[in-house]
């Protein structure tokens, strides 16, 4: 496995690799890797020939009071977990590599990035999508894959890919999930025991909303009875409940007739968790 620290040197390889003519698939990460990330590059290890994973804490989608200092960070056992999981690259930038002095382009797409979210989170897809833009001109992969479980971060993505003409790949990879049901995050090692007994319950939520929303129900009464539920834990301080479309993320109201997106963002202590679920009614054929 190799190790890049500069644009420079991950350029380079990524011109070999294109000489080669090998299919290149790109998993970026901030590290601190979990079951999660390593479904993202088994895969890519399955789907591509070259395979270059990221690792960068990326302060510009980190707010002010947010935690880019407390973000949890393992480089050694991250390297180690990649190296026997047969990744062929590893770009490892430190910030000023990133944001050398002067750097102020960025890039927004500002309708995605300012509802859900990005509405709780001011600039922060702002900088999801500056710094995945600058990743893929560096690695000019084929493919990358984002997690399901940052919903509206993939679909932004797919947005900006799109829109600016990069010619790659998204694949969206579903949410992996603990044994009791709690998405998969960097930041669940950050949670009391109290507050990690407690978060299951976002899983358990969506659960029963997918099941009601197999009869149509109407999307207010479903988004209430998600609230609900989550609110019944009182370790639970709910910051966002929301359904939209699966697709394009519209509002949705009166009767569920299409896959929708439930979309939570719930603080427990001082962890914000969020987590989703793609529900559709039957009957409904995407």
């Amino acid at each position: 496995m190799r190790l890049y620290r500069t644009r420079e040197e991950m350029r380079a390889a990524a011109r070999v690799f294109r000489a080669q003519g090998a299919f290149v698939g790109l998993v970026p990460t901030m590290g601190y890797l979990h079951e999660g990330h390593m479904e993202l590059v088994r895969r890519a290890r399955a789907g591509c020939e070259k395979v270059v994973v990221s690792i960068f804490v990326n302060p510009t989608q980190f707010g002010p009071n947010e935690d880019f200092d407390a973000y949890p960070r393992d480089t050694e056992r991250d390297l180690k977990l990649l190296s026997e999981a047969g990744v062929d690259t590893v770009f490892l930038p430190d910030v000023a590599e990133l944001y050398p002095p002067g750097c102020e382009t960025i890039v927004e797409a500002p309708t995605l990035s300012r509802i859900l979210m990005g509405r709780l989170r001011p600039g922060h897809f702002r900088g999801v999508t500056t710094i995945v833009a600058k990743l893929f001109n560096i690695v000019r992969p084929d493919r990358a894959y984002f997690g399901e479980k940052d919903y509206q971060q993939l679909q932004i993505i797919r947005r900006m890919v799109q829109d600016l003409d990069f010619g790659i790949e998204i694949a969206g990879v579903p949410t992996m999930r603990e044994r009791d049901g709690l998405a998969m995050s960097s930041r669940n090692v950050l949670l009391t025991p109290e507050d990690r007994a407690a978060a299951p319950v976002l899983n358990r939520a969506l659960d029963e909303a997918e099941a009601l929303a197999r009869g149509r129900p109407d999307v207010a009464a479903l988004r209430k009875q998600v609230k609900d539920r989550i609110s019944a834990e009182t370790r639970a301080e709910i910051r966002s409940v929301d359904l939209r479309d699966a697709e394009t993320l519209a509002p949705l109201r009166g009767r569920l007739d299409r896959p929708a997106v439930i979309l939570l963002a719930v603080r427990f202590g001082k962890v914000l968790l969020i987590d989703q679920r793609v529900v559709t009614p039957e009957g409904d054929h995407e």
